[in-house]
């Protein structure tokens, strides 16, 4: 069976230790049925206790102890580590490395960045941080900072142990430490795999979902929510943008820089219509992570822009007269050198 066309994400899970990655790990592969995921375990000792909880519920894993892996491994290993779990009869949809707690969010990054296998793509950092622990952790680890502006997503765990203004006052705190990163709180690492990664159902498909797919898959996720409010996914709202007209490549990569702060992730496609550059833009974020898949429109597809924007507290009114405000006047008239921030985040 042929692999997915689309590059395979790889995703880091990173933070200090105790701070919950392992919980969020194995909660995402609890929750991610149809879904093949596979797994770097990255645990400092010479017992891999990480990986022993993990066992089992992964569809493919590699272990790694007695070194932090971003100094046991240079962009060649890394790629050698990646390539192991993405060959295509494992038929893996996405990587997560879970870093050791000791790890450097910024060399992984690095590692993953300088690999040459087109089959790979980096898919964004999340920092794990315990909220009941952030100042001690703070105090230990001063470069706790710096890793929160590395991140693409930060995760604010174990958020159950704070009373109201004390979860207020951390959310602000690490919301300016971020510096305009999305910040999620959650409970035992419980969060929708949707907001880090495509997540496939268990019927039979191939490729990409379609916007089809999606909108049915949020229409049972919005019905579900109403059902059972204490729910995962009733944390979250779905908000869908469609239009046939192109958008305006500077407008919409204004958008995107001044996205509100509750939108962890958008999905779908988009066109530009931009002479030079009328394919299909495929389209992923997680949290600030950006990145654009080119590829050709099928065969009597209609051209047009078809997203879902997932988030939390966000107005989809405002949302979507946002985004009605990318559609270009004149198509026409737009030039190549609009296009040049979009192909910053885009596929070669």
């Amino acid at each position: 069976m042929a692999r997915n066309r689309n590059p395979i994400p790889v995703i880091i899970v990173a933070g200090f230790l105790g701070s919950g990655k392992t919980t969020l790990l194995n909660h995402l592969l609890n929750t991610s049925t149809g879904t093949r995921i596979g797994v770097v375990v990255n645990d400092f000792g010479s017992i891999n206790i990480d990986a022993m909880t993990v066992a089992g519920q992964v569809d493919s894993m590699i272990s790694l102890s007695n070194g932090c892996l971003c100094c046991a491994v240079d962009a060649t290993g890394m790629d050698k580590l990646l390539a192991r779990l993405a060959k295509p009869r494992a038929r893996i949809d996405v990587i997560v490395i879970e870093a050791s707690g000791l790890a450097e969010p910024r060399d992984l990054i690095r590692l993953v960045l300088a690999g040459s296998d087109p089959n790979l793509v980096y898919g964004g950092l999340v920092e794990v941080v315990d909220a009941a622990e952030f100042e001690h952790s703070r105090a230990r680890h001063p470069e706790l900072d710096q890793h929160l502006r590395f991140a693409d997503l930060v995760l604010l765990n174990k958020i159950d142990r704070l009373d109201e203004p004390a979860r207020r006052s951390l959310t602000e705190t690490v919301e300016r430490l971020a510096a305009g990163t999305p910040v999620l709180t959650s409970t035992h690492g419980r969060v929708d795999p949707e907001l880090l990664f495509e997540r496939r159902e268990t019927k039979p498909a191939t490729g990409q979902l379609s916007f089809d797919d999606l909108r049915h898959d949020h229409d049972e996720h919005d019905h579900c929510a109403q059902q059972h409010p204490d729910h995962l996914h009733s944390a979250y709202q779905s908000v869908e943008f469609s239009t046939d007209h192109p958008l305006d490549p500077r407008r919409f990569m204004a958008f995107l820089d001044d996205r509100p702060a509750g939108l962890y992730r958008i999905k779908g496609f988009v066109y530009f219509g931009v002479t030079g550059h009328q394919q299909r833009f495929g389209m992923q974020t997680v949290g600030a992570h950006l990145r654009f898949t080119r590829s050709n429109w099928a065969s009597g597809e209609k051209r047009g822009t078809r997203l879902v924007l997932i988030g939390a507290g966000i107005d989809a009114g405002a949302l979507r007269e946002r985004l009605a405000g990318c559609v270009a006047d004149d198509p026409q008239q737009a030039d190549e050198q609009s296009m040049l921030r979009v192909l910053r985040f885009a596929d070669d």
